[in-house]
């Protein structure tokens, strides 16, 4: 093997370099498609963006407040019902915000389990409605039922059996205010009148329907849909965005989306209002538990307050009159302040006592409170007795009047907030900001839509281009198939947009040369075959004899096309050629020449005719051609007869070369029968068609019948896009058009 045609080895450093060339040329072959796919996207993005349902946003804000920071008195006592709240958190009270009990009955309020909406004409009906605010003539040309304009209708009841549930209804607007109401779930037809409450008997029940309020003309077609309640319900909860604006701030906010702007500000203002509500119901519920509670401990608060005080003017009308030292005096508010705490801690106990258990670590910790306590009312105790005993009967008796009057002072008053909130007028939250009705739409956002949808369909084409090209793309690279198969690429061939625009016309002319070599001489394509021509002098040098046989491994390598231009080609520098098309199963060769395919290779073959009546002389100066023939039904077993050598061999000694076209290798066998008689074997591999283990496979099995093939002509090079084309480091070189014209002489 020469140099010539040793196969072309690259290191993988210089692979890696060329990645990006790589990617380039995966771009640049599926242009088209990348350009369809990503106008596309663009299109459904801007029917989106201007036809789409706009869906609108709306929001409240609520704050809730600390009980403690409502005290009434800045005395021990004077807030002993703040021991009876229970002090939410923001968290809780999110949940709450967001809960089925508030949500439940803002839908039973707005009836949202009620789907209620005009007929709208698919695509752009909807979007006609949005922009007219006048009540319409229903229908398109009077039919369909239509609403083109600002028509709705309000149903505040519509009962249906379960079964029915989530299933349309159609409401036909009649005259007088009657309607008649249908569904494809029954046969029957009812009709009735709004602001009218009507039942119907269906197959599943009982059917109820009121409405009342209806603005629309008659022939105006309304679909009806009652949802499940607790679908609504539960779908209304997911949809709800509730979250703290600020970190412990204690302001809530709740947002929700709906196409319609009236029900997402009704909605959120409903949900609003309840919130508030239970809170103060809840509230006033507490209240009556405490006051029930304090109720009960006056009489004995009283009485304790009465005894203490009548002992006390017991002592003083006994002793007469007596003063109290400084030091005593000292002691007395020591004493005071620790018994108020302890019965103000025992109050508290009681009250957790009846919510909780013994175990609960709120009465432990109180517990322990307690017990401190009454260590600091003993070490005042043992104070007190230090004093002489009439100081210590003054003291005691002082303390006790001083305590329960704080004690029952404080808990009247703690009654009196307790019925106030009782009474419904108080609560720890309240609704800061209501919801407005939206103007502007929250989607679709036409200035993120359109980019978006651009990229996206820019990204889905572009990865479609590259996983095309991974699973179904074949080799577009000369160097990659001399690599991989140690045959070399004695051509490079790219593709010929004026080969295209001549394949359309071959079938329609008749007894016309429709050759490209012959039409456009100085084509990319006929010049890649001029150095064909020349390098195909040297590869014949040591061939057995001048038959040159074009194969390939499928259909659609273009075979044909090189076959028929390159004997052309090889015959305009003055060598006498034959063209045989020896694919006697679809061979067309016969078409770019104009003729009929009869009286050709097969009747040659098989005898019926003679080597002058079966060759077409000088299709073009120098070049014969000879037919397929008839399509024989067999024709493997065709070729195999002993005649096709002494064919060959007989019209191979008349003509300088001889260019025989055979079908794919690896679709039938008549390339393997024919190889054998053939000198030169050329394998024909398409860019972005042909894969390597094809060729490999395609040489593997000439091989095996003792025809090696020379090499291969690579065809279909796309010059805008391959490496060869656009002359990248990594191709090396590119194909441009260059030709001489007739030079226009200046005279003066």
């Amino acid at each position: 093997m020469t140099k010539l045609t040793q196969p072309l080895h690259m290191s993988a450093g210089r692979d890696e370099e060329l990645n990006l060339t790589a990617l380039l040329d995966v771009l640049m072959g599926n242009r088209k498609m990348i350009g369809m796919v990503t106008i596309a996207c663009f299109v459904l993005g801007t029917l989106y963006a201007f036809l789409g349902t706009p869906v609108y946003q709306a929001d409240i804000l609520v704050q809730v407040e600390d009980n403690s920071a409502s005290a009434a008195a800045s005395n021990m006592l004077a807030d002993m019902s703040s021991m009876f709240d229970v002090k939410s958190t923001a968290a809780a009270e999110i949940e709450i915000l967001g809960s089925r009990l508030v949500v439940s009955r803002s839908v039973d309020a707005l009836h949202l389990y009620i789907e209620q909406n005009p007929k709208y004409f698919p695509l752009i009906g909807g979007w006609i409605a949005r922009h007219n605010k006048k009540l319409s003539a229903p229908g398109l040309l009077g039919y369909g039922g239509y609403a083109w304009g600002n028509e709705s209708m309000d149903a505040d009841i519509f009962n249906v059996p379960q079964e029915l549930e989530e299933k349309k209804f159609r409401l036909l607007l009649l005259e007088h205010g009657r309607y008649r109401l249908s569904s494809g779930e029954f046969d029957e037809v009812f009709e009735g009148s709004v602001g009218k409450l009507k039942k119907f008997a269906v197959a599943d029940g009982n059917l109820e329907l009121r409405l009342t309020k209806v603005d629309a003309r008659p022939g105006t077609v309304f679909t009806l849909i009652r949802n499940s309640r607790l679908k609504t319900i539960l779908d209304l909860q997911d949809q709800l965005v509730i979250v703290e604006k600020g970190k412990q701030s204690g302001v809530i906010g709740a947002t929700w989306q709906s196409p319609d702007a009236r029900i997402v500000s009704e909605t959120l203002n409903q949900i609003g209002q309840q919130y508030v509500r239970q809170n103060i119901e809840r509230k006033s519920a507490e209240a009556a538990k405490s006051l029930d509670f304090l109720n009960d401990q006056i009489p004995q608060l009283k009485s304790e307050l009465e005894q203490a005080e009548n002992l006390l003017n017991a002592l003083r009308n006994k002793l007469g009159s007596i003063s109290m030292s400084d030091e005593g005096a000292m002691v007395l508010q020591k004493a005071v302040d620790t018994q108020t705490q302890l019965l103000e801690l025992k109050q508290k106990r009681k009250d957790l006592a009846m919510r909780f258990s013994d175990s609960h670590p709120s009465l432990k910790a109180v517990d322990e409170q307690i017990r401190a306590l009454y260590g600091e009312q003993g070490k005042v105790n043992g104070l007190i007795k230090r004093f002489p005993n009439n100081e210590q009967d003054l003291l005691r008796l002082t303390r006790d009047v001083t305590v329960n009057t704080a004690l029952y002072t404080g808990l009247l008053t703690n009654i009196e907030q307790l019925k106030l909130v009782k009474a419904g007028k108080i609560g720890n939250v309240r609704l800061v900001d209501v919801a407005a009705l939206p103007e502007i739409p929250v989607k679709p956002k036409k200035l993120i839509v359109l980019p978006v949808s651009l990229l996206l369909g820019l990204f889905f084409s572009v990865t479609a281009a590259f996983v095309r090209n991974m699973l179904f793309s074949g080799v577009t690279d000369a160097g990659e198939i001399e690599q991989h198969t140690g045959l070399s690429v004695y051509s490079t061939i790219p593709r010929s947009d004026a080969q295209l625009a001549l394949s359309r016309q071959v079938r329609t002319k008749a007894h016309e040369v429709s050759l490209l070599a012959v039409t456009q001489s100085n084509d990319l394509a006929i010049e890649s075959m001029r150095s064909l021509r020349t390098a195909l002098q040297f590869a014949m040098l040591e061939a057995k004899n001048n038959i040159v046989l074009l194969t390939g491994p499928s259909p659609a390598v273009g075979k044909s096309f090189i076959a028929a231009n390159l004997a052309a080609v090889v015959a305009s520098s003055g060598k006498r050629v034959l063209l045989i098309d020896a694919d006697l199963r679809k061979g067309h060769l016969n078409e770019y020449f104009g003729f009929g395919r009869d009286g050709g290779l097969s009747e040659l073959v098989s005898g019926s005719l003679k080597a002058a009546a079966a060759i077409h002389r000088e299709v073009v100066p120098g070049l014969d051609f000879m037919a397929t023939g008839k399509l024989p039904p067999n024709p493997a077993e065709l070729l195999m007869a002993r005649s096709v050598g002494e064919v060959l061999k007989t019209v191979a000694e008349q003509y300088d070369i001889v260019i025989v076209d055979s079908p794919p290798v690896l679709a039938v066998a008549d390339p393997a029968i024919l190889a054998e008689f053939s000198g030169t074997t050329f394998l024909v591999a398409r860019s972005g068609l042909t894969k390597i283990g094809e060729i490999i496979e395609s040489a593997r099995r000439l091989a095996h019948n003792g025809a090696h093939p020379k090499g291969v002509l690579f065809n279909g090079l796309d010059p805008n896009v391959s490496r060869y084309g656009y002359g990248s480091k990594y191709g090396g070189y590119r194909y441009t058009a260059y030709s001489y014209e007739k030079n226009k002489r200046l005279t003066t």
